[in-house]
């Protein structure tokens, strides 16, 4: 079974690119994810998905929330379990 982890975060005004260094210069302590993806959309969001091998409920580690002068508001966080590949005659 998979887990993916979502992080997103949204910088203070003008601190973009600030909070995307300070997100790639992140390591997560343990075990590496199967995969970790960076994503970036206007108004300065930044968006961290991890997928990890383990359950909805596993004991993975997090990214931890930034200074809180990089962001305008609490970091959100979601986690999601992997339903697999839909066929493609599903889309």
């Amino acid at each position: 079974m998979t887990v993916a982890l979502m992080w997103e975060a949204r910088a203070a005004e003008g601190r973009g690119a600030e909070l995307l260094e300070w997100v790639r210069g992140q390591r997560l302590p343990g075990v590496r994810p199967l995969r970790s993806e960076t994503f970036a959309a206007p108004g300065d969001r930044v968006l961290v998905i991890t997928w990890w091998d383990g359950s909805y409920d596993a004991d993975v580690p997090e990214l931890t929330d930034p200074p809180g002068e990089l962001v305008r508001r609490p970091v959100h966080r979601w986690r999601f379990e992997s339903l697999g590949q839909p066929a493609p005659a599903a889309w």
